[in-house]
């Protein structure tokens, strides 16, 4: 039951200097200090760390100026208390977070005054370069069944298709396909392979992949006649 928990984070908040009662209103406990009754500490109990006891320190911020969010520790500490995003939005959202243990210990997950994560600028940066280097919008958010269009794969799919007809040297394909050198190298997705000294062919992976992605130029290939 959730009153189990009541105990412990009482006795926690009055450790910080806190009188606690519970069930005041709609919290399920409101802590306040003698020596300034102007700050109003409310904390909400749950079983399980789930996104229920973070909506409902959301409907507690208008009513006090100190959400504590307490719920009991997993066994084997695979709950939502070990996952980073969780306690990243309490910190977003200025919530203190508790984890209670069997024996009663409560532990200190985030502290209310803990500052907002800061921004990636590494992986922000590569969001935009993903962004601009991208043709046109041809991966359709949401889906994790098919591999996505990145521009990379864009890129890889237009040296192929260059090489539909007949194997290509990159120092020829450089001209429309800038990084064409390090896309046959690198062969991230095993398309290419070197005919002879300085001329790339495609593979049978890199047919099949022309005419999964970009049929229309599959079917140079095949009237070429070096699909085989």
């Amino acid at each position: 039951m959730e009153t189990s928990l009541y105990g412990p984070v009482k006795r926690f908040l009055e450790g910080l200097g806190y009188t606690v009662k519970g069930e005041i209103g709609r919290c399920d406990l409101v802590g306040l200090r003698e020596d300034d009754p102007s700050v109003v500490v409310i904390g909400e109990l749950k079983l399980t760390f789930n996104l229920e006891l973070v909506l409902q320190g959301v409907d507690r911020m208008s009513l006090g100026d100190e959400i504590w969010l307490a719920a009991q520790l997993s066994a084997k500490g695979r709950g939502r208390e070990g996952d980073p995003r969780y306690r990243n939005l309490c910190r977003r959202l200025g919530f203190g977070l508790l984890g209670v243990s069997q024996s009663g210990r409560v532990d200190v997950l985030v502290s209310p005054a803990a500052p907002t994560p800061r921004k990636n600028p590494r992986q922000r940066s590569r969001l935009v370069e993903e962004h601009k280097r991208r043709q046109g919008d041809p991966a359709i958010g949401g889906g994790t069944r098919k591999p996505i269009m990145t521009a990379y794969r864009q890129q890889a799919l237009a040296c192929a298709a260059a090489m539909a007809a007949a194997p290509q040297r990159p120092r020829d394909l450089k001209r429309s396909f800038p990084d064409a050198q390090k896309i046959l190298s690198r062969n991230v997705y095993g398309w290419f392979e070197r005919s002879e000294r300085g001329v790339y062919a495609l593979t049978e992976t890199g047919r099949n992949a022309l005419a999964e992605w970009l049929p229309e130029d599959a079917g140079k290939l095949e009237r070429s006649g070096t699909a085989g």
